[in-house]
């Protein structure tokens, strides 16, 4: 197994690629999150992220139990499941439009039926990451709405009061995710792609100074006022070039727990394939020079064209160097309801082409799927 570097090293643990008898997740002293008070189940989470890499690699969907392609709200169905025959590993939802107080988020899925697959999973010993494409609060448009707001819900902003309440209703819900008295642990993927420039936090949209304010009084907001201590925060940026751009706006390393990148454009192609690995490489980099692990956070490609998408780009990017390799989890898109969106999928399903490729995928020893995780919220101390 390889060695991490001395910041994320976790003493004296030993594991065995699908062994659920494996030992607890111990925490280095050096691994500090964003939330000195993070539950031990949060940090008993984070540390096995630190530990599983780089021999394997947490394999993620988005909205994976709330529908797939020709069904919606069905208890126990998962594409992936269907498909590869286990669950995947992580979990992908959102949390947009919770900042209204509606009942469901912007693609349909019941607040109340998130909570529970949220909670179900983590019965089972599956990860849960959460993003959110929060609507305009400046000019009352969605997420893609570019009109510039951050400036306005910063302390003093003449929508500060408004966002405060936005944060209220956010932290109500991840408290309310409780199994046995214990709160399901959420990788929070808070103002993501910012890098672009279709989010009213994106690109010329935002200045780096204003991003950088907003991430941190979000994240104190909820830790301090609000008492959310079940949160690993995850700073993702879109495809980038370099450090410079990648860090151009980062928050700060006691802001921030995970370095991950969303990249739709390197897998459409066998010419893009090199250009993820470089940029994993990069990212992984920036991660452990900082103490911290990485994450492809999004990727994907609509349709899965390629009958050998899954083995032939997605995993020949992850595993062809030794550095790139080292990122703690991968998350595709969802599969949305044909008759919602016709030909949005980005998992294959019953007699897509590419099944056969996704069950070799499965497989593949490096590629975690649920059944295969060791416990992932059991803690002991690190020397």
């Amino acid at each position: 197994m390889r060695r991490l570097p001395p910041s994320l090293l976790l003493a004296a643990a030993v594991f065995l690629a699908g062994c659920r008898a494996a030992p607890p997740a111990a925490v280095p002293a050096a691994a500090r999150l964003v939330d000195p008070q993070a539950t031990p189940e949060t940090r008993a989470l984070y540390a096995r992220l630190a530990q599983l890499a780089p021999d394997h690699v947490l394999f993620g969907h988005q909205d994976d139990l709330a529908y797939g392609v020709g069904w919606t709200r069905e208890p126990g169905r998962s594409d992936v499941k269907e498909t590869a025959g286990a669950y995947p590993a992580v979990y992908g939802w959102d949390a947009g439009d919770l900042e209204h107080g509606a009942d469901r988020n912007l693609d349909g899925v019941r607040f109340d039926d998130m909570r529970r697959w949220i909670t179900e999973a983590y019965r089972r010993g599956g990860v849960s990451t959460l993003s959110w494409h929060m609507d305009n609060p400046a000019s009352g448009g969605d997420a893609w709405d570019t009109t510039r707001a951050a400036f306005s819900v910063l302390p003093g902003g003449a929508r500060h009061a408004q966002y405060r309440a936005w944060l209220d209703r956010f932290a109500d819900f991840a408290r309310s995710l409780e199994s046995d008295g214990r709160a399901a642990p959420l990788l929070f993927r808070p103002f993501h792609e910012h890098t672009g420039g279709w989010f009213w936090w994106g690109k010329g949209h935002v200045t780096p100074e204003e991003y950088r304010a907003l991430w941190r009084f979000t994240a104190a907001y909820l830790r301090d006022e609000r008492d959310v201590h079940n949160l690993i925060y995850v700073y993702s940026t879109d495809v980038f070039s370099t450090p410079e751009e990648y860090l151009a706006h980062y928050p700060g390393d006691e802001w921030v727990d995970v370095l991950g990148y969303d990249d739709y454009q390197a897998l459409a192609s066998e010419a893009g394939v090199p250009d993820m690995t470089r940029r994993l490489r990069l990212l992984v980099g920036m991660a452990e020079a900082r103490g911290k692990p990485a994450a492809l956070t999004e990727t994907g490609q609509e349709g899965v064209p390629s009958p050998t998408w899954w083995t032939g780009r997605l995993l020949r990017a992850l595993t062809a160097d030794p550095m790139a390799r080292r990122i703690a989890w991968a998350l595709v898109w969802r599969n949305a309801h044909a008759a919602d969106k016709p030909g949005h999928f980005y998992a294959p399903h019953p007699g897509h082409p590419s099944v056969p490729d996704f069950v070799r995928f499965r497989q593949d020893p490096f590629v975690l799927f649920e059944d295969e995780l060791p416990p992932m919220y059991t803690l002991r101390p690190g020397r």
